[in-house]
């Protein structure tokens, strides 16, 4: 059975973790020490009152992070509340997920792309021309489960890296970065199609990957990859 929204939700905090969680009654506060909205967005398990939202704020103040929340499936009242007291929605994301089986079927050309951990250098500093530092990749090391680093290379040239992780049986891609130079070139297919080889060899039913839903060219490879687009979820964030 294909993973729903909430298994990925699930495998989305596993593969992505924050620094460290402290749960207010029904808010999860979490540090991400400059990892991103990921591993920074607090969450709450039911509605909450003006007097929790008033508590979750100062907790990730305190933190020195502005106050920000991961809008989910069901989060409907919370998303209510948020909008009255200011808070605006940020970077609205798809989540897509595919059996592995489906995509191990075809393989990248030799020696175009590999997995590899701990990242090789040359990785970091693709990321780091794509804004992922060295406080997202602090984010991957922190990942206890099995982990890889995605390499890729485009007319004998590095061209692209990415992050993989499994959860439950399903692998989520993350950090996927290629090279202005070598787009366009289908580096993003090759991409996931290694991290497909490397789920199987680990074990993974499914393949997921978060994206934007501004990001019109990932999202339509996800599509024509054969994807399934299982929910999404949104940010609230108070400046």
């Amino acid at each position: 059975m294909m993973p729903d929204v909430q298994t990925l939700y699930a495998v989305t905090e596993a593969t992505w973790p924050p620094a460290r969680t402290e749960v207010l009654g029904p808010v999860t506060i979490r540090e991400g020490r400059g990892g991103g909205k990921r591993v920074s967005a607090a969450t709450a398990a039911r509605p909450i009152t003006p007097e929790e939202l008033a508590s979750a704020e100062a907790a990730m103040r305190a933190l020195d992070q502005t106050p920000l929340f991961q809008l989910r499936e069901g989060d409907g009242a919370l998303d209510a509340l948020l909008a009255a007291e200011g808070y605006d929605v940020v970077d609205p994301v798809n989540l897509y997920v595919v059996p592995v089986a489906a995509l191990t079927v075809d393989r990248p050309p030799r020696v175009s792309t590999f997995a590899v951990w701990e990242p090789l250098e040359i990785m970091c500093e693709i990321w780091a021309e794509g804004g992922i530092g060295p406080a997202r990749i602090a984010v991957m090391e922190r990942v206890t489960g099995p982990k890889t680093g995605l390499f890729g290379r485009h007319k004998d040239q590095p061209a692209a890296t990415g992050f993989a992780a499994i959860h439950d049986g399903v692998a989520m891609v993350h950090a996927l970065e290629v090279q202005a130079r070598h787009r366009r070139a289908g580096m993003g297919r090759l991409m996931m199609l290694q991290a497909a080889l490397w789920a199987q060899s680990e074990g993974a039913e499914f393949l997921a990957v978060i994206c934007t839903k501004s990001n019109q060219g990932a999202n339509g490879l996800y599509s024509a990859m054969g994807f399934s687009h299982v929910g999404d979820y949104h940010y609230r964030q108070k400046e």
